[in-house]
């Protein structure tokens, strides 16, 4: 088994504490809270050569410290790591969003250093909006934590090829076409359609049209592997409707999403995500 340790130069506001906190309450893929709330644990599928690896991150100052375990290529499973929590984004400018927005300066003060997080890579978005599709998030999330147990390797999501044996060997108990949708899922990851980088430099038109041709994706799926997959940090939500209500709620009924999000950029995924936070604080605190 092989090691890896770096350093890596976070610039702009994080808080490693913050965003650990946001990823124990996100129900799709939530990390076991509890723990030092210092140090944030992975196990997961490098998407560059669909080995197993865990990884330990800790903060210091301004730098993450990353140390990694597993067969294959570390670097590379580094590299994700800070896709999949947004440290590889210069955020010395997201700060002035706020200035141009109190809306989203009250979504900053209350997410003191938050970066988006939440699925380990496009692959794991596209088969957890499979999984969801028609189903309760609770129940869908209960169902992803069985295919890990059941097929994937010592807590990480199952591979791609995996996954296809899986579904081959009629051993995945899902309702409807979502075998199919998961196979279609599987093949789009082995070809690299959904490779985290490549989806970050496509153009976002571009990339939505690439994601709709996967047997399965509609239009919130493709949003979603883009922005909490790939984790592109400028791609405004076009058919969240949780995210259009909130635009209702804040700006007001007659607000465009469109227009408001003008003074997001270049953090558009980010603002948007920042406002659904707040607004599932606000559900906890109602309910």
């Amino acid at each position: 088994m092989a090691q890896h340790t770096l350093s890596v130069q976070v610039l702009g506001p994080w808080s490693l504490r913050t965003s650990k906190r946001f990823w124990e309450e996100f129900t799709p893929t939530a990390i076991a809270a509890g723990g030092d709330p210092d140090v944030l644990s992975a196990r997961f599928m490098s998407e560059h050569d669909w080995t197993p690896v865990s990884a330990r991150v800790t903060q210091r100052g301004e730098s993450a410290q990353i140390s990694l375990s597993g067969t294959g290529d570390l670097a590379a499973a580094a590299e994700q790591v800070c896709r999949f929590l947004s440290l590889d984004v210069d955020a010395r400018a997201w700060a002035a969003v706020g200035d141009r927005d109190p809306i989203i300066a009250t979504a900053q003060r209350a997410l003191p250093g938050y970066r988006p997080c939440g699925f380990h890579s496009p692959y794991e978005a596209a088969a957890w909006c499979v999984l969801s599709q028609r189903t309760r998030v609770p129940v869908a999330a209960r169902v992803r934590r069985d295919l890990i147990v059941a097929h994937g390797d010592d807590g990480a999501f199952p591979a791609p090829d995996a996954l296809i044996r899986a579904i081959d060997a009629g051993e995945l108990d899902l309702p409807g076409r979502k075998p199919d949708y998961l196979r279609a899922v599987a093949e789009a990851a082995l070809t690299g359609l959904l490779n985290g980088p490549r989806l970050r430099t496509t153009p976002e038109e571009s990339a939505r049209r690439e994601l709709l041709t996967v047997t399965g994706i509609g239009p919130f799926a493709a949003d979603l592997v883009l922005i909490r997959g790939a984790n592109a940090q400028d791609v405004l939500p076009r058919a969240e409707r949780r995210l259009y209500a909130e635009i209702s709620y804040q700006y007001g009924p007659e607000s465009l999403l469109e227009e408001v999000a003008e003074r997001w950029r270049p953090f558009r995924s980010w603002a948007a995500v920042h406002l659904r936070a707040l607004r599932e604080q606000r559900t906890r605190e109602m309910s």
